[in-house]
């Protein structure tokens, strides 16, 4: 896997201040994405054990809310082996921090058993995930005011129970969460 950047200090893609992760290979190339050049498979940098342990020794700051992987794409098959890894460590490391995934694939039909990414590692990756974003960016329903996201059909859903969604700034539904 390779990634196109990590951000220590992102305040864009989660609430608080956060170790962002974008990773490189994307089959969506959404009109208008934001960060295009990481649909390339090998943009970017090789990921390695060292990216790993400086992403972690990053989320060790007492000021890092959280973790977020987004891209490219986090849940092209080819990613979820490294990404998986990555959540893991993470959230054994630090259980009070929370992991946000951007995707443009949805949650419901493609990372669900028989979907199109769905492998022998996306039920843990989500485990391990308490918000995802997910569908396409949609550039006609852009919409700068939307919470986290970058276009009116993307969802924001809360994948563990008991979380505080209130901090998120929107009320949401029982269970697995739209918010």
């Amino acid at each position: 896997m390779h990634y196109g950047s990590i951000k220590n200090y992102d305040i864009a893609d989660g609430p608080g201040v956060r170790v962002s992760l974008f990773v490189s290979g994307c089959r969506h190339h959404c009109k208008g994405c934001f960060n295009a050049e990481t649909w390339d498979f090998e943009y970017g940098k090789l990921y390695t054990s060292e990216t790993e342990d400086a992403i972690i020794e990053m989320l060790g700051e007492a000021y890092i809310q959280g973790l977020t992987v987004l891209g490219g794409e986090p849940f092209e098959p080819e990613n979820q082996t490294e990404v998986v890894k990555l959540l893991r460590r993470a959230k054994e490391a630090y259980p009070e921090k929370d992991i946000w995934c951007y995707s443009g694939y949805l949650y419901d039909v493609d990372m669900q058993e028989g979907g199109r990414v769905y492998t022998a590692v996306t039920n843990e990756m989500l485990s391990y995930i308490d918000v995802l974003v997910d569908g396409e960016f949609v550039e006609e329903e852009k919409d700068i005011t939307l919470l986290f996201r970058g276009s009116r059909n993307q969802r924001l859903i809360v994948l563990k129970d008991g979380r505080d969604v209130g901090r998120y700034g929107e009320s949401c539904l029982d269970g697995e969460k739209e918010i």
